[in-house]
C-alpha cells in the first residue's frame, strides 16, 4: 500500500526534522528514519491499549511518536540533556507520556516513577538501543542465569546491531551461536523479526542492524546451581575450536566428564556451540551431582 500524500508529507517533515538534529558520537546517536523498520518494531510490540511502554533513547521521537496512540502511557528515558529539551518541544504536553532524563544504566527505575501511578511497572519495553551498551542493557532487562531479573517485562522489542541479534537468536551448530546465545536464550524465548539496513539511518552506522523480540521466562527445567551453570558456559565457549572436556577441565576431570556425556547421549567431541540450552542445563545439573557426591 502506497502513502496518501498527506502520509507522504508527514514522513518528510519528519525526516527533515530529523537532519536538523546533530547526532552526537559519544552517544552513539543514529537516527532511525525507515518508515518501513518503525512499521515492524512497533509490529513486534504486539501494542494494546492497557500496556505500559518504557522506551530507551527515544532520541528524536520518532518512535515515540509512534507508540503514544497505541499505549496506555510511555516513559522514555534518554541520556542526552539537549534532546530532552528538544523532545519537551516536540511532543509536548501528552498525559500519557513521561520523559526522563539520565543513563537507563543507573537510573532506579522504580525510584523515579513512585510519584507517577499512572507510569510505574511497565510492561514492555520497545527501543532502539545504542549499540555501545548492548550488553549492559540487556542485562538490566533480563538479569543473567546466575540471578535472573525478578520481576521482569512480559516482552522486549530491541532494535540492536545485526551480528549481535543473531547470536542471541542463533541456534546450535550455526557459526553465530555463542556464550552469549546461551544466556539469553536461557532467559527468554527470542525471536529474530527483520533486517535493518544502515542506510535507513542518519547517518548511516558502519554495520546493519536488526529487530529482535524477547519474550522473558526462564527456560524449563531450568538450572540447579546457576551460578555455576554460567561459569561453565563461559569457560565452555571460552575456545570454541577446542573440545568441551578440554575447555571445562578446570571444573571436573575429563575421565569424570565423559561418563556424563555419554549418559547425556553427547558425542564426546562435542564443542560448546553443539550443545542445546535444554542440553547446557541437563550438563550442568550432572556435573553439579557429581561435585556434590565427591
Amino acid at each position: 500500500m502506497f502513502p496518501t500524500n498527506l502520509q507522504f508529507l508527514t514522513i518528510q517533515i519528519r525526516l527533515l526534522y530529523i537532519m536538523t538534529i546533530q547526532p552526537r558520537k559519544r552517544f552513539a546517536q543514529h537516527w532511525l528514519r525507515s518508515e518501513k523498520a518503525l512499521n515492524k518494531i512497533v509490529q513486534a510490540a504486539e501494542l494494546s491499549d492497557s500496556d505500559r511502554i518504557l522506551e530507551i533513547g527515544p532520541g528524536t521521537g520518532i518512535l515515540t511518536h509512534r507508540l503514544l496512540p497505541l499505549a496506555a502511557s510511555v516513559v522514555a528515558v534518554e541520556i542526552d540533556r539537549d534532546l530532552c529539551q528538544k523532545l519537551v518541544k516536540k511532543i509536548g504536553r501528552v498525559e500519557n507520556f513521561l520523559l526522563l532524563q539520565g543513563d537507563i544504566l543507573s537510573l532506579d527505575l522504580e525510584t523515579n516513577l513512585a510519584q507517577f501511578p499512572t507510569f510505574q511497572n511497565p510492561n514492555k519495553v520497545v527501543a532502539n538501543i545504542p549499540y555501545n551498551i548492548t550488553g549492559p542493557i540487556l542485562e538490566k532487562l533480563l538479569g543473567t542465569i546466575a540471578q535472573p531479573v525478578a520481576n521482569t517485562y512480559d516482552l522486549i522489542v530491541l532494535l540492536l546491531q545485526k551480528e549481535v541479534a543473531d547470536r542471541i537468536c542463533a541456534q546450535p551448530d550455526s557459526k553465530a551461536y555463542s556464550s552469549l546465545s546461551v544466556k539469553i536464550q536461557y532467559l527468554a524465548k527470542c525471536e529474530f523479526i527483520c533486517d535493518v539496513p544502515a542506510k535507513a539511518f542518519y547517518p548511516p552506522p558502519k554495520v546493519d542492524s536488526a529487530v529482535i523480540r524477547l519474550r522473558p521466562q526462564l527456560i524449563e527445567p531450568q538450572a540447579n546451581n546457576p551460578k555455576q551453570m554460567e561459569t561453565l558456559v563461559k569457560l565452555g565457549f571460552s575456545s570454541k575450536r577446542k573440545m568441551l572436556r578440554n575447555n571445562l577441565k578446570a571444573v571436573i576431570e575429563r575421565d569424570r566428564l565423559l561418563p556424563l556425556l555419554e549418559k547425556l547421549k553427547v558425542n564426546p567431541q562435542v564443542r560448546a556451540e553443539d550443545l542445546s540450552v535444554q542440553q547446557w542445563v541437563a550438563l550442568a545439573n550432572s556435573i553439579g551431582e557429581v561435585i556434590i557426591n565427591n
